[in-house]
């Protein structure tokens, strides 16, 4: 009955970060709640007597995953970066 009561809080929490991840605008905060969800997920898989697929979830869902959207959102330049830019070459402008 308690793992019963554990899987369904984790089931909600994990359908919470995944609206949470949809509606976020900064790309950031969605791919943390994207880790989340696959960290939850491996939870998930342990308790449902599958500990091979929760390892295989939670290295590459969690981390490798999770370390490669970060590090191509830290390359990558935000649209409103630019326009930013191009408002203040405009102003220096006139």
């Amino acid at each position: 009955m308690i793992a019963f009561i554990l899987i369904l809080i984790l089931l909600a929490l994990m359908i919470a970060a995944s609206v949470y991840a949809v509606r976020q605008k900064d790309l950031l905060y969605a791919v943390i709640a994207t880790g989340i969800i696959s960290l939850v997920l491996s939870i998930l898989f342990y308790l449902l007597q599958a500990p091979d697929v929760a390892l295989t979830e939670a290295a590459i869902g969690v981390a490798l995953t999770t370390i490669i959207f970060v590090i191509t959102i830290r390359n990558t330049v935000r649209m409103e970066d630019e326009s930013d830019k191009n408002k203040n070459i405009k102003s220096a402008a006139k």
